[in-house]
């Protein structure tokens, strides 16, 4: 697992934990992580990561909407 460093203003008022859940929501939104890769970066369990998700504005359902779309015109 890859290490980062990152430098953020104290006027951000994000902690480790905080920013640890916000890069992993946005890379789970983003598909470039499974659901309990996004928790282990988090440092959560999948449960409590896809319970906290909607708080995040983030939908447990990474589902494409252009899907959806070629699914309701194939039913």
């Amino acid at each position: 697992m890859k290490v980062i460093t990152l430098n953020i203003p104290d006027s951000a008022n994000v902690d480790a934990k905080e920013a640890a859940m916000l890069l992993a929501a946005s890379l789970y939104e983003k598909g470039k992580l499974s659901l309990g890769q996004a928790a282990e970066v988090a440092g959560l369990t999948k449960r409590t990561f896809a319970e906290l998700l909607g708080s995040y504005e983030v939908s447990i359902f990474n589902y494409p909407a252009t899907d959806i779309i070629k699914d309701v015109k194939n039913a």
